[in-house]
């Protein structure tokens, strides 16, 4: 359990960097590298989460088109908020540093959705 534990920490760091040092007002952030630095924080939780249920790849790294491919035999709804997950946390705001608080707390719910699933997958 430690590392659904961990994908919990890694939101729960994401949302304080968003609450304390990106300084949101009227819905929009001030500080892009901030947003970036949360994206990227609550993505890595979303892995780690992922990374309970499937385990260790076999060879070589791990990559988006790997956990495409085994969420895409486990739950089709839940590929769907990976693919969110990855629009919003990974390219919107770890890459471009989306400034709007609406995109940021849509892909933190949907990363909480899936941290959630994982968590009940593993102790079925």
């Amino acid at each position: 359990m430690k590392n659904m534990n961990e994908a919990r920490r890694y939101l729960s760091n994401a949302k304080e960097i968003l609450r304390e040092k990106a300084v949101k007002e009227d819905g929009v952030y001030e500080d892009r590298k901030y947003v970036k630095m949360a994206g990227h924080t609550a993505y890595v939780g979303v892995l780690e989460a992922l990374d309970v249920v499937f385990g260790n790849k076999k060879k070589g790294r791990k990559n988006v088109d790997w956990y495409k491919e085994e969420l895409a035999n486990i739950d089709k709804k839940v590929l769907s908020n990976f693919l969110i997950a990855y629009d919003v946390l990974h390219l919107s705001m770890s890459y471009d540093g989306v400034l709007s608080a609406a995109v940021s707390k849509e892909g933190l719910e949907v990363a909480e959705k899936i941290i959630d699933w994982a968590e009940q997958k593993t102790a079925a």
